[in-house]
């Protein structure tokens, strides 16, 4: 794609110190690791770790915001104290109670949080007994013995933090969900054969639908681990070994991707499923619930005293705790915690929901495979419709139609609905939206097509004004459906545009357009946190492939689950309708 031509952000504007939303998400992070250290109030730690994730999904940059005068929106979570904290990071570039807390709490020690085994109270003994600040000291010291020296402690917790830390200090990047899940589904079908494994999961962010991953944590339930050990360390993909015993072990793959093994009981099966698959934030509130009570909980089961009442499936876990069964993808402490003990729970969309993909390219521009093709593809993907969406003139690095190019392919689909059986193809386009908001084509044009999907493909460096106006005069125009893929990331490769999203969520609602959920696999765009604020707006959400060839239409299954991830059910959802259903919205669409 096209890089922008449009000049830098003026100076006059830029923030004092140049800290970033990731900045300000990671002050508010640190801050909630160092309550959490020194045991303070739940309900503060979490307020503070729902900021920083509120931050971190706002697409304008707030520095820049807040140094042109302009007023803080209302983000999710954020009242009028952390707000006021926030302002206080753009100007200072650091927060007074972070500072403070600094102070009392050695900040190397935020670090042992994220070792598995270890919270708050075992890090401060740690700290106080054998002067552990850091992972590696941690490594020394359950190296030498010395931990399992400390009362309450032992060989057997020392044997699991020292896995763990080594686990740790082995550094890998985070990778897209789906460039993982081929390597996930190899693992899994070749654990399987195992003798012995009687369950086999990826838990971890791949099972919560992270749209990226940074190792793959698989759990097995099985009477024996012996033979379950022996046959994953013969995996032939493994590089290295990191660290391997009865029940667990560490790996590298040749890909690089770590995968951490863990073998359990049957009777712990659920439990450690719930462990295992977190996140953090949610496992230490089901915890906290657990001790107020009067049980623990550990990857183990639910235990009143000695007595296990609960574990061998995560039903029984979250029905010991009173809760409802939680769906994976939504395990994140936002509300969920709340809804399923009220039964409040979102009935989540499911991939079969999908009855079309609205969003699809040919070789008429840079697609790789023929109308026919495209459509047979669909088709065996369970598909009922397709539109296909070929690029607009302007976007010639992708050989963009003109509107003649245009007229010739409607011809060509209404000829080819006329033989098509089980699926029908669409007519429409992906216009480029331009600099000023026009599109890129003449009206004439667009007005003879299904739907039109506007889309951001230059001029990604426009200041926040900018780029949101930009776009709420596009999704005006009289022909205008859906707005592909709104925040123009690429995973690894380009940031996401400097937009004020909920103003295009609202403007969305008043224009009566949709939103799309983009699910190829380096966009994964939109983030969770604004399907869910479109789902709170009524506005609907198209969760479409982008196939640019036919095995793409696989990728819809990884929008499903950013989806669930963001609380949607079938009804949020636009291409879950009847073709009948959704031709009726088209036409409204057209104003």
């Amino acid at each position: 794609m096209p890089t922008s031509n449009v000049e830098s952000r003026p100076a006059a504007v830029l923030p004092r110190l140049g800290i970033d939303n990731a900045g300000i998400a990671a002050i508010f992070e640190e801050v909630a690791d160092l309550l959490e250290l020194k045991n303070d109030n739940p309900f503060r730690i979490r307020a503070y770790r729902n900021a920083a994730r509120s931050v971190r999904a706002f697409t304008p940059d707030i520095a820049t915001l807040i140094g042109s005068g302009q007023e803080l929106p209302k983000l999710p979570g954020i009242g009028d104290d952390l707000a006021a904290k926030i302002h206080e990071i753009v100007d200072t570039g650091s927060s007074a109670l972070r500072e403070r807390l600094r102070r009392q709490v050695p900040p190397a020690l935020v670090e042992l949080l994220a070792v598995p085994g270890l919270g708050p109270k075992r890090v401060q003994r740690l700290y106080h007994e054998l002067g552990v600040e850091t992972p590696q000291q941690l490594h020394d010291a359950a190296k030498s013995g010395r931990i399992g020296q400390l009362h309450g402690f032992g060989r057997k917790l020392q044997d699991k933090l020292l896995q763990a830390v080594e686990m740790k200090l082995q550094t890998g990047k985070r990778m897209p969900l789906a460039l993982a899940a081929p390597t996930a589904e190899k693992l899994l079908g070749y654990l399987r054969q195992a003798q012995g494994a009687a369950e086999v999961v990826v838990a971890g962010s791949y099972r919560r639908m992270r749209d990226t991953v940074g190792d793959l944590d698989v759990v097995v339930a099985a009477a024996a681990s012996a033979k379950i050990m022996q046959h994953f360390l013969a995996f032939p993909e493994i590089g290295e070994v990191l660290a391997s015993g009865p029940t667990r072990a560490s790996v590298l793959l040749r890909s690089g991707l770590q995968v951490d093994l863990r073998v359990i009981d049957k009777e712990a099966y659920g439990a450690a499923l719930v462990y295992f698959t977190g996140s953090k934030a949610h496992g230490i509130a089901i915890r906290r619930r657990a001790q107020e009570q009067g049980l623990k909980l550990s990857e183990y089961g639910v235990f009143r005293g000695e007595q296990r009442i609960a574990g061998g499936t995560e039903a029984s876990v979250y029905r010991a705790l009173g809760l409802a069964e939680i769906p994976p993808e939504l395990r994140e402490d936002c509300g969920e915690i709340e809804a399923a003990e009220k039964g409040r729970l979102p009935r989540l969309l499911e991939l079969q929901d999908l009855k079309g993909d609205l969003h699809a390219h040919s070789k008429a521009t840079d697609g790789a495979n023929t109308l026919e093709e495209m459509a047979a593809a669909a088709r065996d993907a369970g598909l009922q419709y397709l539109a296909i969406t070929d690029h607009s003139r302007r976007l010639k690095i992708a050989h963009g139609l003109d509107a003649d190019a245009l007229l010739q392919q409607m011809e060509r689909i209404d000829t080819l609905n006329g033989q098509l059986k089980g699926i029908t193809l669409l007519k429409g386009i992906e216009v480029d939206i331009l600099e000023n908001g026009d599109l890129d084509l003449p009206d004439e044009v667009l007005a003879r097509l299904d739907l039109v999907v506007g889309a951001v493909h230059s001029h990604f460096a426009l200041p926040r004004a900018r780029q949101t106006r930009r776009i709420l005069r596009a999704m005006e125009h009289r022909y205008f459906t859906i707005l592909a893929h709104p925040l123009g990331r690429l995973i690894g490769e380009r940031e996401m545009l400097d937009v004020d999203l909920p103003e295009v969520i609202a403007g969305a609602r008043r224009r009566g357009c949709a939103l799309e959920l983009n699910a190829q696999p380096q966009r994964m765009d939109l983030f969770d946190i604004h399907c869910r604020a479109a789902k709170e707006q009524g506005v609907p959400i198209c969760i479409n492939s982008d196939a640019h060839r036919t095995g793409d239409f696989t990728n819809l299954r990884y929008g499903v689950g950013q989806a669930r991830r963001g609380w949607l059910e079938k009804g949020d959802v636009l291409n879950t309708r009847t073709l009948p259903q959704l031709r009726q919205y088209l036409k409204q669409c057209f104003v």
